[in-house]
């Protein structure tokens, strides 16, 4: 009878103990997703001068309010790397992340994409705004007109104005589709110049200081204003694959409940005249719609290809 006792008392034992890790797993799933916030903090990647980027996304601070009934605090990081560390930190609740500075926070620390920009698709010839609304866009390579370089074997020995070696229509999916052509941009007597922004990269091309730029289509338009010629001086020579758009991510941790509620809200916020001019002067977004983690798969293999340039 003992024995018998002893084998019951450890079977139970045994069960409870299951019964417990099972419960215990359950409810780490359950917190791994279960964060809802009390304030909203959400932070901008600069695409012009911070101070006065934070001053045109302030005014979404109430209309987010509005939508989500809880305070809601806007700011402006440093750069990528800083907003991606505060997401995962959870010092940053929500981020507009571009497509690669995504798949970095996906990959360190398992930031969710809710949405994906949409921008009218570019037409060309003419670099004009078409109707047709898109959560993609194209990096291409401009030349000056009348320039000897007619197709991408031209460009070997050739001044080549790039953005930083992380921006993915500046360097990376330009570089690597070269690359895919036997033209390597750390070769082939190429010399890369970095340069400040898409227009500036443009401007070099027209003031001769780079025989041709990276930049995403069409950049053209932003320096327009003050070169109203510049379709016909610079144009284009090739164009890349179709790049994702800029995401609304949120940390790992926050609920299925409240991802829904951010992306209703920006999506509704979009589609008002106040929170259209707001998103449009930010970042020239037209609308938001929603988005998956796979769309930025083709981002993820271009990181991959791009290290074959120094090899």
């Amino acid at each position: 009878m003992k024995i018998w006792k002893k084998i019951l008392l450890v079977s139970f034992a045994l069960i409870l103990s299951i019964g417990l890790a099972a419960c215990g797993t359950s409810g780490s799933k359950k917190s791994a997703s279960s964060y809802e916030p009390k304030e909203l903090k959400v932070q901008f990647v600069p695409s012009s001068q911070a101070d006065t980027m934070e001053a045109k996304a302030k005014p979404l601070e109430k209309l987010l309010s509005k939508q989500l009934g809880i305070p809601v605090k806007v700011s402006v990081s440093t750069d990528y790397n800083t907003i991606v560390e505060a997401m995962g930190s959870k010092q940053v609740d929500v981020g507009f992340l571009p497509p690669d500075a995504y798949v970095m926070a996906h990959k360190q620390n398992g930031t969710k994409v809710l949405l994906q920009a949409q921008r009218y698709k570019i037409v060309q010839p003419g670099g004009k705004n078409g109707e047709q609304l898109v959560d993609k866009y194209r990096s291409m390579i401009v030349v000056k007109k009348g320039s000897d370089i007619k197709s991408v074997k031209d460009l070997k020995g050739k001044k080549i104005a790039v953005q930083d070696t992380t921006s993915a229509s500046g360097f990376i999916f330009p570089a690597v589709e070269l690359l895919k052509k036997g033209i390597n941009v750390n070769k082939n007597g190429i010399k890369t110049v970095q340069v400040k922004g898409h227009d500036q990269g443009v401007m070099s091309v027209l003031n001769g200081d780079t025989d041709a730029a990276f930049v995403f289509e069409d950049a053209r338009n932003i320096v327009k204003k003050d070169v109203p010629n510049i379709m016909d001086e610079v144009e284009p020579l090739y164009f890349t694959k179709p790049i994702p758009n800029d995401t609304i991510s949120v940390r790992k941790d926050m609920s299925t409940k409240w991802q829904k509620k951010i992306q209703d809200a920006f999506i509704k916020i979009a589609k008002t005249k106040k929170g259209h001019k707001i998103v449009s002067e930010i970042y020239s977004h037209e609308g938001y719609t929603k988005s998956k983690d796979s769309n930025f798969d083709l981002m993820r293999q271009y990181n991959k290809d791009v290290k074959k340039l120094t090899k």
